[in-house]
């Protein structure tokens, strides 16, 4: 129990070592299980990966077979005396090792795409980067001054929070058809979905952010003279601003999730479009490994503004916690 207590002491006392090592721990524990229902066929091999046919007339070298089919053919085959097939433990298709995968990193960057004239996957991840930064920045540039203004004007928030409100539940996909008729069929419809997926849930999170500005803060500018549109820059903006950074980042993570829903639509583009030609020709270690980039630059990008955040709002205890 003190073992546990050490490690998990509650919200408070990691020691830097610790931090990094259960950090490190959090990826290496669905590693592991991914290794052992890769590598261990007690685990779940539910098919058998044929290596040699025997005498059954539609087996054939390196394919995946049921286990159950496959012992009924072999003993069919000891039944009359034929030539038993014989095969290895082995997964569906749809389940690669990680060994397959970390190739498929190397490879999918260095073989030429199928197509003549097909992008190829750093072009496919630039278009895809593109997309996300143009649908979140619009988003931000509309989202934040209307969220700020919410969160400190009572009337306004009346006014404009019940509409949000109501379409934040609405799904942005379901948008697809009507922005591929009013933008065209290229990039304008897919930065439209992540615009929608991410503006109305800004606008309610950041007025929530600056309604929990201190009161007193505001009391005390107003006692000072400070009036109209100086409240807002002078007092609200920089007393949420450490907040508002933070709030940023987690909504940049909600435009990553539309990204794949957007690109589909209209014609298919960037990342989504390296996927599904991947998976049409079952190549799914290319679909774990694309899936997993686009993990790995979202947790990149995040890890880089957290610590830009810690540089530039030094005085956070949250920001810089850790």
């Amino acid at each position: 129990m003190s073992a546990i207590s050490q490690w998990l002491p509650g919200r408070t006392g990691l020691s830097p070592r610790q931090r990094t090592l259960l950090g490190i721990g959090s990826f290496l524990l669905p590693l592991l299980l991914w290794c052992l229902v890769s590598y261990a066929p007690l685990v779940w091999h539910p098919k058998v990966n044929i290596t040699a046919p025997g005498d059954v007339d539609y087996f054939q070298v390196g394919m995946l077979v049921d286990k159950d089919v496959f012992h009924q053919e072999a003993a069919r085959m000891r039944e009359t005396r034929a030539n038993v097939p014989a095969g290895d433990p082995a997964n569906p298709i749809y389940l690669p090792a990680p060994h397959q995968v970390a190739r498929a990193f190397y490879t999918s960057f260095t073989t030429p795409p199928p197509q003549k004239d097909a992008p190829w996957l750093h072009e496919s991840l630039w278009h895809s980067i593109t997309i996300i930064f143009w649908g979140f920045v619009l988003s931000s540039l509309v989202g934040v001054p209307l969220g700020i203004l919410c969160g400190a004007h009572a009337g306004l928030a009346r006014l404009s929070e019940p509409f949000v409100e109501f379409f934040r539940y609405l799904p942005a996909p379901a948008f697809g058809a009507l922005a591929v008729a009013v933008l065209g069929i290229y990039d304008g419809p897919k930065i439209a979905v992540v615009f929608i997926g991410t503006f109305f849930q800004q606008v309610l999170v950041i007025a929530n952010t600056a309604r929990k500005l201190d009161a007193t803060i505001l009391e005390a500018a107003m006692t000072l003279g400070t009036r109209g549109f100086r409240v807002l820059t002078k007092v609200v903006l920089p007393g949420i601003l450490p907040d508002l950074y933070r709030d940023q980042r987690i909504l940049l993570g909600w435009a990553w999730t539309y990204l794949i829903v957007a690109e589909l639509i209209g014609t298919s583009t960037g990342i989504t479009w390296f996927i599904t030609q991947q998976a049409r020709y079952q190549h799914f270690d290319n679909v774990y490994a694309a899936i997993m980039m686009i993990g790995i630059i979202g947790f990149g990008v995040d890890l880089l503004l957290q610590r830009l955040g810690r540089k530039l709002f030094p005085w956070d205890p949250v920001l810089n916690k850790g």
